[in-house]
């Protein structure tokens, strides 16, 4: 595979709309979750915590429906289409948010604009960023490693923007501009995308998703029960960290938005980090280690007594270096391992990450409004997925005896994040 295009300078065009596209997506992706005082305030859309996990399933769904399909579509359509339309996706998601706050004061229709948002998130998520993976891997076929990195650093830093702006914006009165300045990002990508080819990778994947007809071996079974765990501890975090703070810990809205920023901040330096001292702290131990710290950092939340906010930040920041390895690893072991059918690995292990997410997204606000349990005790109970996910981890692992084969299926994977 080569790096598509004749003309240098048009090179760079192409390359920038995917990286600035990689930045957009993980902005929008955690653009709900940054608003979650706002919907669930009474003086806002007063969502009961049932409802507000709810609007997180047709998300998952449709995640999981884009993860498993977007191969066979990328070949049907081109994969320049399927770009195109997963930006389309998220631009009526961020469009839909906006149209939303005019329809507050009737919560039916309101409530409903936002499930369709959130469907619409879900397209765009699974959509965009297989493609993004694929050009990235097409524009640096000798550098795959080191350039999705930078890809998947781009993702995580629109995460931590998000949540960062919305706190600036909640501030000043206008939370809604949070999707508006990803409008006008998704806008300006798409006119900018319009005009380029973006051709590369389609016959790789045509010819990968040939490959992958082939059954699942039994072991394929113990990643999926590893990445729905892993979903359901990530998106206890990263859907329920700032209502956390605010009700229980007595935070500022403010003060919220920065624990969701930590988290998502030491996601992205956790994954660069661990992929630095690959070399000399092997994948296999650091696989192993970080169930265990998501599980210490859980028990901390859950024991934290009203007012320590500064502590919450940092609990919900060092559940973030827990996290930030995890899932990448577990599909570059798998491929690594179930080499017959490596190119359905990671479609197969989202899916099952989004199931977790779906769980963890719908299911804390039953256990609080039917169930009388509070967040802080839901925290406490999550440690023991996180235990879990330390079992499998060693069970995972059992066929990553060689160091240097775990280290190298690391550095060449790096961080997909449409795969976290």
């Amino acid at each position: 595979m080569t790096i598509i295009g004749e003309n240098t300078s048009f090179q760079r065009s192409e390359v920038a709309a995917i990286y600035i596209a990689a930045l957009v997506q993980g902005l929008a992706l955690v653009t709900f979750p940054s608003a979650s005082t706002i919907f669930t305030s009474p003086q806002h859309y007063g969502l009961s915590s049932t409802e507000y996990g709810s609007m997180f399933v047709p998300q998952a769904i449709m995640a999981i429906m884009a993860s498993l399909l977007g191969a066979g579509l990328i070949r049907r359509l081109g994969i320049k289409r399927i770009y195109m339309l997963g930006l389309t996706a998220n631009l009526g998601s961020m469009v839909l948010l906006v149209l939303s706050q005019f329809v507050m004061s009737n919560g039916p229709i309101a409530y409903l604009i936002l499930l369709l948002a959130t469907t619409s998130l879900g397209i765009g998520f699974g959509l965009t960023v297989p493609a993004l993976n694929t050009f990235t891997a097409a524009f640096f076929p000798q550098k795959i490693d080191s350039a999705e990195l930078i890809l998947n650093a781009l993702l995580g830093l629109g995460t931590v923007l998000a949540p960062v702006l919305v706190a600036v914006f909640i501030g000043l009165g206008i939370w809604w501009a949070l999707p508006v300045f990803a409008i006008v990002l998704l806008l300006a990508l798409i006119l900018f995308s319009l005009r380029l080819p973006l051709q590369a990778g389609a016959p790789d994947v045509s010819a990968q998703v040939q490959k992958g007809k082939t059954s699942l071996p039994s072991r394929f079974w113990v990643y999926a029960a590893f990445a729905l765990f892993y979903g359901i501890v990530e998106t206890m975090n990263g859907n329920w960290a700032t209502l956390y703070m605010t009700n229980n810990l007595g935070a500022s809205v403010t003060t919220a938005s920065f624990a969701l920023m930590a988290f998502w901040g030491m996601v992205t330096a956790g994954r660069l980090l661990f992929a630095a001292i690959a070399n000399c702290f092997p994948a296999n131990h650091t696989y192993r280690l970080l169930p265990l710290v998501i599980a210490v950092a859980f028990v901390v939340i859950a024991s934290l007594p009203m007012g320590n906010s500064f502590l919450g930040i940092l609990a919900f920041g060092l559940t973030g270096l827990g996290c930030s390895a995890l899932l990448p690893l577990t599909i570059s072991f798998g491929q690594e391992e179930m080499r017959i059918i490596a190119a359905g690995v990671p479609g197969g292990l989202i899916a099952f990450y989004q199931m977790g997410y779906g769980i963890a997204a719908f299911g804390v606000g039953p256990l609080e409004d039917f169930a009388g349990l509070s967040l802080k005790g839901i925290f406490g109970y999550a440690a023991m997925a996180a235990l879990i996910l330390a079992a499998l981890s060693f069970v995972v692992t059992l066929h990553q005896t060689n160091k240097t084969t775990g280290n190298t299926a690391w550095r060449r994977r790096g961080y997909n994040e449409s795969q976290r």
